[in-house]
């Protein structure tokens, strides 16, 4: 059974300017992490929290989508981005940290 995916901040709208073409594989690389399947091209991100993968789009530009499906009931989508640059910018490894640390404040304040 899939995973639900829930979109922390801003992310939805984010990801909803990509071009159509970034939009459409971060879909299907998403839909195969809520399968419990591995995206194509993925890496760790423990600069962000434990359990956070950053997901490779390539195409003309290359995108990202940060996630994490580490809780079991859903896959947790934190920050999606343009990359213009081979490093990870701070400023987008800090929003991702901040979303992280908001869903985790949010998942406490639900197991209460």
């Amino acid at each position: 059974m899939a995973k639900e995916l829930r979109w922390v901040g801003r992310t939805l709208d984010v990801l909803r300017d990509f071009p159509e073409g970034a939009r459409k594989r971060a879909g299907h690389q998403l839909h195969l992490v809520q399968l419990g399947l591995e995206p194509d091209d993925w890496r760790p991100m423990p600069a962000v929290g434990a359990g956070v993968v950053e997901l490779r789009l390539h195409g003309d530009t290359e995108h990202r989508v940060l996630y994490t499906a580490a809780f079991s009931e859903a896959v947790y989508v934190l920050h999606a981005f343009e990359k213009k640059a081979s490093k990870t910018p701070r400023s987008d490894i800090e929003l991702g940290r901040a979303n992280y640390r908001e869903l985790r404040l949010w998942r406490r304040d639900q197991e209460r």
